[in-house]
């Protein structure tokens, strides 16, 4: 079972306890001065029956260990970290990000008309920063999936009707 103690002040370890002939011990599976999703994977791939991400934070903030934010919190802070300093986005996205922030009302539209953007644009937003690979794989599976669609053979032409002309 792993748990998370404090040490010295600042500093925190991540620990796992077992029973041996001599009683219970515990071994130090990661030390850390905050929280991370790093800290978490070195304690998880040396622990013998690795817990969960949830738990360790769970344990660390029940010990008072600061816990890094989420990764799209960290995403957050360093956008607007840049907009303080001057920085400025792209206005595409910057319409999308108002749109994906903006409250909704009935389910998909959003509260604020002036925020609003086309579908296409909407379903684009999952693709930017979307790896090469990514993007590769996509493309053939929609490939495949364009081979895989019956094809209809007409066994009759196309009639146009003829232009009269005056």
């Amino acid at each position: 079972m792993a748990f998370v103690v404090a040490t010295k002040p600042g500093q925190f370890e991540v620990r796992e306890s077992r029973n041996t002939p001599a009683g219970p011990r515990s071994r130090t599976l990661a030390t850390f001065r905050e929280m991370s999703d790093e800290v978490i994977e070195k304690a998880r791939s040396r622990a013998v029956k690795p817990p969960s991400p949830e738990r360790l934070r769970r344990a660390a903030i029940r010990a008072g260990a600061p816990v890094e934010g989420a990764p799209v919190d960290r995403a957050a802070r360093a956008t607007l970290k840049r907009l303080a300093g001057g920085e400025s986005l792209d206005p595409m996205l910057r319409n999308l990000l108002l749109d994906a922030l903006a409250p909704r009302v009935d389910g998909d539209r959003p509260a604020d008309p002036s925020t609003t953007i086309s579908d296409a644009a909407r379903s684009a937003a999952g693709w930017i920063g979307a790896s090469q690979e990514r993007r590769g794989e996509a493309l053939r599976d929609l490939l495949e999936l364009a081979d895989a669609l019956p094809v209809r053979i007409r066994s009759e032409e196309i009639g146009f009707p003829r232009l009269k002309s005056a």
